[in-house]
């Protein structure tokens, strides 16, 4: 796609989780729970309230269609303000902290009073129905000249475990949001920019790190399009790849709209009853139906069934504004006759409400005031196909496509929180908050100051495993020792099954302290720290493998692999000592290093040749 000539734009919304000791208004830890060790659970209903100019906010309004029983569990580290029955704490601190040190590395100005305000959510992530959410500073700077707008403290919402169940252990943890301006105009643009800030992020050393700690809004839109955002994406590979497909889904939505209007379409103002006609439906769906309505649909025959993404269609757009209601979905006459829907019913349904072969008709089925719902939303979203594209947020799905959630919010949507008292920024606060090394700037002094090659000073700066590098570093030992220890010694441990989060990190440095020491050989180490992880001593695991193997051991076992395969050595000659390397390790079982073993080797054959 040409993304100038359609106009792209995108911005980005980055939410990251901040690694505090406590919680955003309570002081409960912000360790996340197994849901098997909850120790408590209670059910709530949401209502969206009203702003302070008495509207409410029409994401919020449109929540309420389907009224549902929220589940939450409780645990023994969660308190009565994550459940919304005691006033918050004053703002942590320490998440201000950080928030500082991140505007100010990004350049921002931080605001003279930081007031904490409520962000209308009713879907049941926050028991209380809203987020407390603070602006903390605006105008920041990016390498491409793009701008970072603003930065928010606020809490992260509960996880959902399943269907209506949320486990509150994620609730108020503390996390910031990062909103740029639509600077960005091609999906590679954005990928680029969100990685940036996500090292940004990470070289405060003050983040959490793993799948669901960082996730990223984005929002898109083209020339003639609107304002589209895509919530939820976690896999940083995939960004670019959802702006392409949104890219393209706002210029398919655009096409199937001219060619409506060419058509002269237009969206029938009755709802009509047609569930006597499927009295003898074979369809499992239609068949336990209390009510079948159908929406006719006046020129968008071909349409609704017209791929608009990969796996998506006009009619999947119409089915998520059904689904609102608490419904599961729409059959349309594009790809009727299916599911248990004959070819008889179909042509009887068409003849029933007179419609044309140009004509579309959409069935909803559930219980009557849930399909009455539906057709409504039918009607809704088939009226803005006739406009183009309607502004939405949406979901990711797999492999980057998404699916409306709900309309964007307005203003609406946030007021006043009373029960936080606002926090000053004064310029001595601000004078104190200092700017991290990037670890893109970290990877280059690793790579001239340790002599690592760039690749391996680029996998440890950006690694989990970072302040391990440099504890071990700064304990004596060798930076390649440490880095390929920590970077895929632990990581192939992991794999062979080995508990490898049980070792500590003190445990971690005693064993190569003995490397270095030569007490052990290096190659020991993967079995030194596999049985540390099972539960032996370091001073026993360290001892099992202390001493090493003599030179004179060495070299008699050098000589009787070589002897017992004479032949082939000779015809090998040099050739032959990869593969009897691989022989004198194992039997070495890690007592002696590997350039040692390489030297005998290389001149037992030598002598033999």
């Amino acid at each position: 796609m040409d993304y100038k000539a359609l106009g792209l734009k995108a911005g980005i919304e980055i939410h990251q989780q901040l690694d505090t000791a406590e919680k955003l208004f309570c002081r409960c830890p912000t360790a996340l729970r197994k849901t098997e060790e909850h120790t408590g659970e209670f059910f709530r209903y949401l209502h969206a309230t009203v702003s302070e100019m008495g509207e409410i906010d029409r994401a919020a309004a449109e929540e309420m269609m389907d009224l549902r029983q929220f589940h939450y569990l409780t645990y023994d580290t969660t308190c009565l303000v994550e459940n919304d029955e005691e006033p918050p704490a004053p703002m942590n601190r320490e998440a201000l902290g950080i928030a500082l040190t991140i505007a100010k590395t990004f350049a921002m100005h931080p605001v003279e009073q930081v007031h904490t305000m409520r962000k209308l959510v009713i879907d049941g992530s926050n028991t209380s129905g809203f987020q407390r959410t603070a602006l903390v500073a605006m105008g920041g700077v990016l390498p491409n000249g793009g701008v970072i707008e603003t930065i928010c403290l606020e809490e992260e919402a509960a996880q959902r475990v399943e269907g209506n169940t949320f486990s509150l252990d994620r609730l108020g943890i503390p996390l910031v949001e990062i909103t740029t301006a639509p600077c960005m105009f091609t999906p590679e643009d954005v990928q680029g920019t969100a990685e940036y800030i996500g090292m940004v992020l990470r070289s405060t050393g003050k983040v959490k790190r793993g799948l669901g700690t960082i996730r990223q809004d984005i929002n898109v839109s083209i020339r003639d399009g609107a304002r589209v955002e895509i919530k939820g994406v976690q896999e940083l590979d995939l960004i670019a790849e959802v702006v392409r497909r949104e890219a393209q889904r706002q210029t398919n939505l655009l096409a199937i709209r001219d060619e409506l209007l060419a058509r002269h379409a237009a969206v029938g103002e009755e709802t009509h009853d047609v569930t006597a006609l499927f009295a003898g439906t074979k369809s499992s769906i239609l068949k336990k139906a209390k009510a079948i309505l159908a929406v006719v649909l006046h020129g968008y025959a071909g349409l609704v069934g017209r791929e608009i993404q990969p796996g998506r269609r006009l009619g999947s757009e119409i089915s998520d504004y059904v689904k609102k209601c608490g419904l599961g979905g729409i059959f349309h006459t594009d790809e009727l006759p299916a599911y248990g829907v004959t070819a008889d019913e179909v042509e009887s349904l068409r003849r029933h409400l007179g419609v044309a072969d140009e004509d579309a008709v959409i069935l909803i089925a559930g219980d009557r005031k849930k399909a009455e719902c539906g057709a409504k939303q039918v009607s809704h979203r088939a009226r803005l196909a006739l406009e183009g594209i309607p502004e939405e947020t949406r979901k990711m799905l797999e492999e980057g496509s998404t699916a409306y959630m709900r309309p964007l919010p307005g203003a609406a949507r946030m007021y006043p929180e009373t029960d936080v008292f606002p926090v000053a920024i004064t310029g001595a606060l601000w004078d104190a908050v200092g700017v991290p090394e990037l670890l893109s700037d970290l990877a280059a002094r690793f790579e001239t100051e340790y002599g690592l090659d760039a690749a391996l000073a680029h996998q440890v700066a950006y690694s989990e495993n970072l302040p391990l590098f440099r504890a071990a570093v700064d304990a004596g030992i060798r930076p390649n020792l440490a880095a390929r220890t920590v970077l895929a010694t632990l990581k192939e441990l992991g794999r062979d099954g080995v508990a490898v989060e049980r070792l500590a990190p003190a445990e971690i440095l005693a064993v190569l302290r003995a490397v270095e020491d030569e007490t052990v050989a290096k190659e020991a180490v993967p079995e030194i720290l596999a049985g540390i992880a099972a539960g032996t001593p370091v001073a026993d695991a360290i001892g099992a493998h202390a001493g090493g193997m003599s030179d004179t051991d060495l070299a008699a076992l050098v000589q009787t692999i070589v002897a017992d395969r004479i032949e082939f050595v000779r015809e090998k000659g040099m050739r032959a000592l990869g593969p009897l390397m691989g022989l004198v390790m194992e039997e070495a079982r890690g007592k002696v290093d590997g350039k040692k073993v390489s030297e005998a080797l290389r001149q037992e054959i030598s002598r033999v040749i």
